[in-house]
């Protein structure tokens, strides 16, 4: 009797061109294409970025929330959070705060604000949450998380005693800062932040430094961006006691990361490591035959807390096989296989510009799926039914 092989697919998104249950949907049609006795499991996931909301709440069975809150450019968007196990919540601030919600060419990354990542952290609050994950990747803004504070109450003023405006203009202005409105909730709950980011606040590898050309800063803007940040995080000890410049993930976001240690108490951890392990993927790769994962671009930057090496990682504990499918890949790939990944799969099979790649996107993803499946199946040497 032919033997019924389990496959777990945990791949992260395809940005810009597939999320990452279309990318496992497709990866599956791969799979099924050749062979249809197989057992697979799905596990969307994310590291923190795009796509945690969906990858938690999916996984967890869990459910959406929506409100209306104040875009980066402080226009009215609505953003979702999820809810899982009850009591937790799972935010990402690009819902509120991010680059896709400008236009690049318009974005002021003085003017961009987080203050609608505060008003939906006080979404969440309403719904008697008692512990929040926050995914910072994506981010539009670069203002320390002073417009996430300020939604939650935390009052920043100029030497003339006003309140200083969104944006990270204007950051330079503070003299003082004054937690004494913070929303009461706020102490009663447990934050975590979830990102691949270490930078700190500010410096040559800081927020503004690494992440502002991003969003549209100039050089010059960065230098001055960098100068208005170390201010803020100057005062933030100065006036609270906390260190924030040299923190390890403080830069994440526009320094979001730094607020959000500032004024919530987050602690940051590695985000796939802890979405990994809230969504109990351990325990799909105890009697697994193969894993199959996979982003859009493989390359050194995946080695920094990148979904398919956590993955890859937890599965060589059990030792399985893992092929990771692409949209493209770094011509040194030593480093990668390193990690536990068995091989990269790219799915573009002849040369074409990235329209037409992302056009192609669902086809292309479905081929490599079933090359991935032949590959497993050649290294078994299965004999593949025509």
């Amino acid at each position: 009797m032919e033997k019924k092989f389990k496959i777990v697919i945990a791949a992260d998104s395809f940005k810009g061109s597939a999320s990452t249950i279309q990318v496992e949907d497709y990866i599956e049609q791969g799979i099924l294409r050749l062979n249809r006795n197989v057992e697979i499991v799905k596990v969307p996931v994310a590291d923190g970025g795009e796509g945690t909301v969906d990858a938690l709440v999916i996984g967890c069975k869990g459910e959406y929330r929506y409100a209306d809150v104040t875009g980066p450019m402080g226009d009215k968007v609505q953003a979702k959070f999820g809810i899982i196990k009850d009591n937790i919540a799972v935010v990402e601030m690009a819902e509120a705060s991010g680059l896709t919600l400008v236009d690049l060419a318009d974005n002021d990354v003085y003017r961009a604000t987080t203050y609608g990542t505060g008003e939906l952290i006080r979404a969440a609050l309403d719904c008697g949450i008692k512990e929040i994950f926050i995914g910072v990747g994506g981010s539009a803004t670069n203002d320390g998380g002073v417009g996430m504070a300020q939604a939650l109450g935390v009052s920043f003023k100029d030497s003339e005693g006003n309140e200083i405006p969104f944006g990270a203009g204007k950051l330079g202005d503070i003299a003082s800062i004054d937690d004494s409105g913070l929303d009461k909730r706020m102490h009663d709950v447990t934050f975590t932040i979830l990102s691949d980011v270490t930078n700190p606040l500010c410096g040559e590898n800081g927020a503004s430094y690494i992440y502002g050309p991003q969003k549209g800063a100039t050089p010059e803007d960065v230098r001055k961006l960098d100068r208005l940040l170390r201010h803020y995080g100057e005062k933030v000890e100065e006036c609270l006691g906390i260190a924030v410049l040299e923190a390890p993930g403080a830069g994440a976001a526009g320094g979001l990361g730094a607020g959000l240690m500032a004024f919530c108490g987050a602690k940051s951890y590695s985000g796939i490591s802890k979405v990994l392990s809230i969504l109990e993927i351990e325990s799909h790769f105890q009697d697994a035959d193969l894993v199959i994962t996979g982003e859009g671009r493989m390359d050194s930057q995946s080695l920094n807390g990148k979904a398919p090496v956590g993955i890859a990682q937890l599965a060589k504990k059990y030792h399985l096989p893992v092929i990771a499918v692409v949209g493209s890949s770094d011509d040194d790939l030593g480093p990668i296989y390193a990690t536990g990944i068995d091989l990269v799969l790219d799915i573009i099979n002849k040369p074409m510009d990235l329209d037409t790649a992302i056009s192609q996107t669902e086809k292309l993803i479905t081929n490599a799926g079933e090359t991935a499946f032949r590959a497993f199946l050649l290294a078994k040497k299965v004999p593949i039914s025509l």
